[in-house]
């Protein structure tokens, strides 16, 4: 990416229906924080913006199930966000609500000059109405089946399984989410953005990077599933989309506008301008110039999303922003893909979810080891999974072990053998590398492998490989262990201390490195570092470029006999028990789904009643209570088991076709009712000797019939 002079970076605003969960943190928020923490730490010009989208179809929903108003619903979540991030050190500059009064001006404002530039079309169309309600259907309001993948629950506007942008009338059997009733087509009147007229320029654009003869970015920093769905879509032909809705909720269509009446703007014609209106009110907090960071070509725009808005984020709203003529296009949109949790898709309607403010009550204090697991799993080009046993094993074996241990192992000998200072030492003593070879400027070569590895690092984010600069982080870290194992000073601090003064001070270098470095992936650990050492806390204001530039210039981080403090625990082991408590409530929420399904189930099948018999005929059945002591498979036979019976008076041999639904071990033992004077059938070569009854429900699914368990063996049941 080119050398801009700011930078605007967004998170794409959360919907205000419902709490956070750790996909969401995956997705738009986490890889914007590290971005953000680094280039503030390289002393750049950069706000970081974001806040909650009120107005979409997903808030009446949910106002609707819970009979509440929407803005009750909104100020609930807007609340809980701004809690949530702020716990999780996540650094907006400003979050904002679209809720707000400015950011329905600024909205206004956009649709009032692309209404004056003659932008849009205005059309008759036919949409869906709900009869019942009395109300159009925004697209949220519909689910039918998707017309691409059969998924069910596809709604009005998108798949959410296989992730097609849909049109409401695309898909198979509709029904409105208000009532349930099949909706009609009606005809309304509505705004139209004319995305076919732009589709030329569009593409250039998304391929070549180029925009009225300018270049504004280079294709090859964008991720491949990124250009990959915007490719798809424009090869598939852009149509014209309705800006305008038919609600009560929602910024209002401007009222000089001849028609406005119970219009409300479309949701993604309102919600990314949510970007500039909490610019804008940043910058009147701060004294800013807002325009700089929306309309200047030397900033650069940057935005973070998942996989499920890219169509939005890089065709619909970089139309709208040329169509008003005034500002910048994004120079990346690094969306993420999805997190799974535990080999299943998280669902929130399914409460298959680890939500974020839980984790951070039910797991106190440990913001750094979740960020820490969530980068390390970071969907950047693929689905990716969390799994808690996953996360246990991140922390206590590279945390704990990793990156704990070095520091507390550092500070604890410097304040053993130097008191707490950094140690001095003689710059030309002769001492042995980590290879073994001979190196008069051990400290030097080894402070020079460390400010390659930190430039390496800063490469990986700047081009938003974040996986990778965390394992360089690490790396860091396992070359300090390194230094300390190689060179054992606790061994040779009596015969050689001045080697020994060497190896601590480069080992402290090392710990004071680490507390910058990890500041955008662990911001609550470089705090720690920083207080241990005596440090004045990060800012974010250049000190990673300061501390480049001294090393550069042969300096180190910490001068001899600076103090610093005693030790503290950075990280500490995940028990087993925590573990096992997240696992069960998942598994409680799933059942607890699980039961609600099953009585849903309205209509159970039966089979018919068979052909009527007389009492003499049942008369000649002797059914029989019996225990089975012994059963085995028989080869070559998938469904049958030879089952042992004990009728009391007698054992019996009974070859049963339950293989499918028990094992061997799982039927000893069990209680069964005998048909018992059923005449002998040989099967599989084994001569069976009647048979066991069982119940089959309409699944196919047997059951075994079973006596009361303190009936002995041989009655007979009439």
């Amino acid at each position: 990416m080119r050398q801009f002079k700011r930078y605007t970076v967004t998170s794409a605003l959360p919907y205000a229906n419902g709490p956070l969960h750790i996909g969401h943190l995956a997705g738009a928020y986490l890889s914007a924080d590290v971005y953000v923490r680094f280039q503030r730490l390289m002393g750049k010009d950069i706000v970081f913006i974001c806040g909650s989208d009120e107005h979409g179809a997903a808030i009446t929903i949910k106002a609707m199930k819970e009979g509440k108003s929407p803005q009750e619903v909104v100020d609930l979540y807007h609340t809980m966000f701004e809690e949530t991030f702020a716990r999780m050190g996540v650094s907006f500059d400003m979050y904002h609500r679209t809720s707000a009064a400015l950011h329905h001006e600024t909205s206004q404002e956009f649709f009032s000059t692309l209404y004056r530039k003659g932008e849009f079309e205005e059309k008759e169309s036919e949409q869906y109405f709900d009869e019942e309600a009395q109300q159009f259907l925004a697209d949220r309001y519909i689910m039918g089946t998707c017309p691409k993948c059969g998924n069910e629950e596809a709604y009005g506007d998108q798949c959410e399984k296989c992730g097609t942008a849909l049109s409401p009338t695309e898909l198979i059997n509709p029904v409105s989410k208000l009532s349930g009733a099949k909706p009609v087509l009606k005809k309304t009147v509505h705004w139209y953005l004319p995305l076919d007229k732009y589709e030329t320029w569009l593409r250039t654009w998304i391929e070549t990077g180029v925009l009225d003869g300018k270049t504004t970015h280079d294709p090859d920093d964008w991720k491949n599933h990124v250009l990959g769905q915007c490719k798809s879509w424009l090869d598939g032909g852009l149509q014209p989309r309705a800006m305008t809705r038919d609600l009560d909720w929602g910024v209002d269509v401007p009222h000089h506008i001849k028609g406005h009446e119970g219009k409300k703007l479309y949701v993604w014609m309102d919600a990314p301008i949510g970007y500039i209106s909490s610019t804008k009110q940043w910058a009147a907090n701060n004294k800013k110039n807002w325009k700089k960071y929306w309309q200047d070509d030397e900033t650069a725009l940057i935005h973070f999303i998942g996989k499920d808005n890219i169509v939005f984020h890089c065709l619909i709203f970089p139309a709208i922003l040329k169509a008003h003529g005034d500002y910048i296009l994004p120079v990346n949109v690094p969306a993420n893909q999805f997190m799974n949790l535990e080999g299943r898709k998280i669902s929130t309607s399914r409460n298959w979810a680890v939500w974020v403010h839980e984790y951070l009550d039910e797991i106190p204090n440990r913001q750094d080891e979740l960020r820490y697991v969530m980068i390390k799993n970071m969907p950047e080009q693929k689905d990716s999974e969390f799994t808690w046993k996953g996360y246990q094993d991140a922390v206590n074996n590279e945390l704990v072990n990793n990156i704990a241990n070095f520091v507390n192992r550092v500070v604890v000998l410097v304040n053993k053998y130097y008191d707490g200072k950094v140690p001095a030492f003689d710059e030309s003593l002769d001492i042995y590398g980590p290879e073994g070879q001979m190196d008069a400027t051990y400290h030097d070569s080894e402070m020079l492998r460390l400010f390659d590895n930190i430039h390496e690092m800063c490469d990986c984010l700047r081009s938003f490989d974040f996986r990778s600069a965390l394992k360089i982080l690490m790396d860091i870290s396992t070359q300090g262990n390194q230094i300390l194992q190689f060179n054992e000073p606790w061994k040779a601090i009596k015969e050689d201390p001045d080697t020994v003064r060497v190896v601590m001070n480069l080992c402290i270098q090392y710990v004071a490195a680490i507390g910058v470095i990890c500041r955008p992936f662990m911001p609550f650990t470089s705090d720690k570092i920083r207080n241990l050492l005596g440090q004045k806390p990060i800012l974010e204001k250049g000190e990673l470029e300061s501390l480049l530039d001294k090393m550069a210039e042969g300096e180190v981080i910490l001068k001899k006999n600076h103090k610093i403090g005693e030790p503290v625990h950075l990280f500490t082991r995940i028990d087993d028990e925590v573990i096992s408590n997240q696992i069960a409530k998942l598994q409680a929420a799933d059942q607890v789904q699980q039961s609600v399904e099953s009585e849903k189930v309205t209509e159970v099948q039966y089979q018919p009643i068979r052909e009527e018999i007389t009492y003499d005929d049942f008369a000649k059945l002797d059914i029989r209570t019996a225990t089975i002591i012994h059963a085995e498979k028989i080869e070559k036979a998938d469904k049958l088991l030879k089952l042992t019976l004990d009728l009391g008076f007698e054992k019996r041999t009974v070859v049963s076709g339950i293989a499918a639904f028990y094992t061997p071990e799982q039927v000893i033992g069990q209680r069964v009712s005998l048909l018992a004077n059923l005449a002998p059938r040989k099967m599989r070569g084994v001569e069976s000797q009647g048979m066991i009854l069982m119940a089959e429900n309409g699944e196919g699914k047997l059951s075994f019939v079973s006596p009361a368990a303190d009936w002995q063996n041989g009655q007979c049941i009439k």
